[in-house]
């Protein structure tokens, strides 16, 4: 479903700028599948054409003709402020392919670039192809990405770098931004239009809603709530949670300066642009739900259409208020899980925050401490678990252990299938900054073995893989603050 509002206040014709002698950096089998695209024994497109297209040195390939690429306008508010008029800078839409839009990160500049120059480069088209493809190997919704094709062309940010394209699949790139735009313009003809797309292509049941206006803020907000609980349960920060990057679908998008957690830290800032620390990872569902709002005050006219202001302000700001408690659920229900709790106790929050603040409190590994857990036994005793070696406090974490001992005596699954079933979600591999540093560092080096690697252990996180077990530790300390700012 092509964004199809085109007009002056809404997107601009837009054709990519040819790539110089383009060539492969990477490519996803699992999304080309999405898009029915035939691969050869390499697993790249057996279609040599593909690479020209996905560079956007062309608009056709085989029975495929994109004769419309566009960028689209939006606004939002950056870190806490309107910032007027954004919109898509270096990303130009080709189309649709097989009911999913095909989109190109870094194909030149757009109407939308102001001063930029529209390219992205290797380093950031890396991180986003990598993040992309082990979000989605991880089950949290987000955009997925098909290919990064590079090329020589320098490009200039901090220092001289080299050009790339990063091609994106999703059913659609629709933010909150875009709701914004429109609101700010006071356009209601094209905000309704925009509501109503989106109903017809996504989200169906709201026409059988008295109120559907209403009702589709409420599933836009359901699915950003969850989103950012599942980012919480496996350490992601993203970084930019600005208005214009939040999708209306609830996926993940806009992959810039992001990070999992190594050791946790409950504050941790993974964009050191964020000066104030307002996207740190303990703020991230406070700020989606301020998101949330800045969408309920931009859909406030649709729901006008029917009530009163003073009606529509509170059954908007009622709807606003179910944000938290789903949020709450989902974080609650993901913990659990990884903590092998099958069953709902009273007391199982105060058990989860206390781990968070021992962890917190002595930096210890988000991702390997949850994974190593389970192989904890129920008749285990504290002073036997190897991880309490992990701990400042020693005395405080068997207290914990103990309580969690007590805890999984009352589930019913044997030690065996617990662990089978924590090892499910809690994942041994992921997009660590200490890994992608050296996978782009080797590509910059023209040699893309690393993060084709990286590619296929990240797509199993779940497995042991016990011939790439290294990759599952945490970075040497010359690697643990690795800088990573908006300009990636």
């Amino acid at each position: 479903m092509s964004f199809n509002l085109c007009g002056d206040d809404a997107c601009q014709p837009t054709p990519p700028t040819p790539l110089p002698n383009p060539y492969w950096v990477a490519f996803s089998p699992s999304a080309a599948k999405l898009i029915d695209l035939e691969l050869g024994s390499d697993e790249f497109p057996k279609d040599p054409e593909w690479l020209d297209l996905l560079a956007g040195n062309q608009l056709h390939v085989g029975e495929h003709l994109f004769s419309n690429p566009i960028s689209t306008a939006y606004s939002g508010h950056q870190f806490g402020s309107w910032a007027g008029q954004l919109g898509d800078g270096r990303a130009i839409l080709l189309g649709d392919i097989n009911h999913l839009e095909l989109q190109l990160k870094g194909a030149g500049r757009t109407h939308y670039s102001r001063m930029g120059d529209g390219r992205a480069v290797l380093r950031s088209s890396i991180r986003e192809f990598l993040c992309s493809e082990a979000m989605h190997a991880l089950h949290i919704p987000t955009s997925r990405a098909l290919s990064v094709v590079g090329s020589k062309q320098a490009v200039r940010r901090e220092a001289m770098e080299t050009a790339a394209v990063c091609s994106r699949i999703a059913p659609s790139f629709i933010r909150v931004g875009h709701f914004e735009h429109f609101a700010s313009l006071q356009n209601i003809v094209r905000l309704k239009e925009l509501a109503e797309l989106l109903i017809t292509q996504f989200y169906p049941g709201c026409h059988e809603q008295k109120d559907p206006y209403l009702y589709l803020f409420k599933e836009i907000s359901t699915r950003n709530a969850k989103l950012v609980a599942n980012w919480q349960s496996v350490g992601f920060c993203h970084g930019v949670l600005n208005s214009d990057n939040i999708s209306v679908l609830g996926l993940t998008i806009d992959y810039g300066p992001f990070g999992f957690l190594d050791h946790f830290e409950i504050d941790h800032i993974c964009n050191h642009s964020d000066h104030g620390g307002r996207y740190a990872y303990h703020r991230q569902p406070q700020i989606m739900h301020w998101n949330m709002a800045c969408l309920a005050s931009a859909m406030l006219p649709l729901v006008e259409l029917g009530h009163s202001s003073e009606e529509s302000q509170i059954l908007l700001r009622s709807a606003l208020e179910e944000f938290p408690v789903i949020y709450a659920a989902e974080w609650q229900r993901a913990f659990r899980s990884k903590l092998g709790l099958q069953s709902e106790e009273d007391g199982d929050i105060e058990l989860i925050e206390r781990l968070l603040q021992a962890m917190h409190d002595s930096r210890v590994d988000f991702t390997n401490f949850f994974r190593g857990l389970s192989n904890l036994k129920k008749d285990s005793s504290p002073i036997e678990i190897v991880q309490r070696n992990e701990f400042i406090d020693r005395e405080n974490i068997d207290l914990w252990f103990a309580d969690y001992i007590q805890r999984l005596q009352r589930e019913s699954l044997s030690d065996g299938a617990k662990k089978d079933t924590m090892n499910l979600t809690n994942p041994k591999y992921i997009l660590r900054n200490h890994l992608a540093q050296v996978a782009i560092e080797k590509a910059q080096q023209d040699d893309f073995s690393e993060v084709q690697r990286l590619q296929q252990i990240l797509m199993n996180p779940f497995d042991e893989q016990e011939a790439f077990d290294h990759y599952s530790k945490p970075p040497p300390v010359d690697m643990q603050r690795i800088v990573v700012s908006c300009s990636s």
